[in-house]
């Protein structure tokens, strides 16, 4: 692919607080028109990673580029094609909505107020109302619609349902949908939620330990991967494949391995995995304990 075909790229990414490494060597390549699952264990450096792709943190080595630009721009041009929504959806709580909308305008080149008051309008939120008397799932959905009048070209979600109930989180996630299926934006999305986000996504990032863990198109990894059962055994486990994660019983020993799916030895019986059975499996991996990279000067 050429550059303009990744809405996303970083190099050896990294960032660093004190003596302590928040974000580790990441080096990815989104692809243009993808909803991206960014997932991993608190401390990963999910938010960092997110920060440092719209601009809110420079990086302390690497480079990262998003849409062909570096975010370190800063410049209304680059900013504007970013919409970033955080998890706890910073609004003023005691503007209204209507006052939101108006702010939004006068801060973004390519705000469409009407998209947004036809948003609001389906779910019936009164412009009128503040924000802080909506409710947890009211303020998600006009923080929503406030990224997306942004009419982004990459939209940058931090765990934006993290508070929310069941049937709120469903119907932020229809309203995400549709802005994709209408507009073909590119969106990056962390969540815990493994099985939320199967539903929505088709490429995936895995941070653990603060590192890039597994990326790539979901169905392509899927593919990829298979679980083995067979008689239990410690030796020559390579020979199926790369050996991802091993467990044992009494009597039989079970691989996840990484082969594209070559032949089964005799004897061993394959099967295919599901998503969160296999971002458990990676994020199951001990860290690695080589440094990443050289000590770099306060």
């Amino acid at each position: 692919m050429t550059t303009t075909e990744y809405a996303l790229r970083t190099d050896g990414l990294g960032k660093r607080y004190r003596r302590t490494w928040a974000l580790e060597d990441c080096s990815l390549a989104v692809p243009t028109g993808r909803v991206t699952a960014l997932v991993g264990p608190n401390g990963a450096g999910k938010s960092t990673l997110l920060r440092l792709i719209v601009g809110l943190l420079a990086p302390t080595t690497g480079t990262v580029e998003v849409l062909g630009e570096s975010p370190a721009t800063n410049t209304p041009q680059v900013l504007s094609r970013v919409g970033f929504l955080a998890q706890d959806h910073p609004l003023y709580k005691h503007f209204t909505v209507a006052d939101l909308l108006r702010y939004g305008r006068s801060c973004n080149v390519r705000f469409d107020q009407g998209l947004a008051e036809r948003r609001l309008a389906r779910l019936d939120i009164p412009l009128d109302r503040k924000a802080g008397a909506l409710s947890g799932g009211q303020q998600s959905q006009v923080a929503l619609a406030l990224a997306l009048a942004k009419r982004p070209d990459l939209l940058v979600l931090d765990e934006p349902m993290a508070a929310l109930d069941p049937v709120a989180r469903l119907e932020f996630l229809q309203a995400l949908m549709g802005a994709v299926a209408a507009d073909g934006i590119t969106v990056v999305f962390s969540s815990h939620v493994v099985p939320e986000l199967e539903r929505v996504c088709d490429h995936l990032v895995v941070l653990d330990h603060s590192r890039v863990a597994l990326a790539g198109d979901i169905d392509a990894l899927l593919d990829e991967h298979r679980l083995l059962v067979g008689p239990r055994t410690t030796a020559d486990l390579d020979r199926a494949g790369t050996v991802v994660e091993a467990t044992h019983s009494d009597r039989h020993t079970t691989l996840l391995v990484r082969d594209g799916g070559g032949v089964t030895a005799p004897g061993w019986q394959a099967d295919p995995i599901g998503l969160e059975e296999l971002v458990l499996a990676y994020l199951r991996r001990p860290a690695r304990q080589e440094p990443a990279h050289p000590e770099v000067s306060a």
